[in-house]
């Protein structure tokens, strides 16, 4: 059993969107042995960028956690707190959380983004479509 932490873009991919999934990560989500993760900073990002305007996302989150049997990861004071330590590649809090989250839960990110992919003590799996 392995543990994934998805960032924001793969969450919303799956939802919506899942042929901007690699193979692979498709079937990693897909594989009911892995736990899944899906941070309450996804959530949190997901609700500020819907409230600007800037993203529109038909879909209840909540709801979507619980259908696809994914596990809510909430933010804890520790990840939190371990924020401050890491590296200042990445500027976006919700980012710096994930990676922080993925650090302390001994889980592997998935992301398409190019700054997390910089940090050492993170482990990321990384795809372009």
């Amino acid at each position: 059993m392995a543990k994934y932490l998805l960032d924001t873009h793969i969450f919303l991919w799956w939802m919506s969107d899942a042929d901007q999934l690699s193979k692979e990560v498709f079937d990693i989500i897909s594989d009911t042995s892995n736990q899944i993760y899906i941070s309450s900073a996804t959530i949190w990002e997901i609700a500020i960028k819907e409230a600007l305007g800037k993203l529109k996302v038909d879909a209840d989150l909540n709801s979507a956690i619980e259908a696809n049997g994914f596990i809510e990861l909430k933010i804890s004071a520790i990840c939190a707190n371990a924020t401050k330590n890491l590296e200042h590649i990445h500027r976006d809090p919700f980012d710096r959380m994930l990676i922080s989250q993925t650090i302390q839960g001994d889980m592997t990110l998935i992301t398409v983004d190019r700054y997390i992919v910089q940090y050492k003590d993170v482990k990321v799996l990384s795809f372009k479509k």
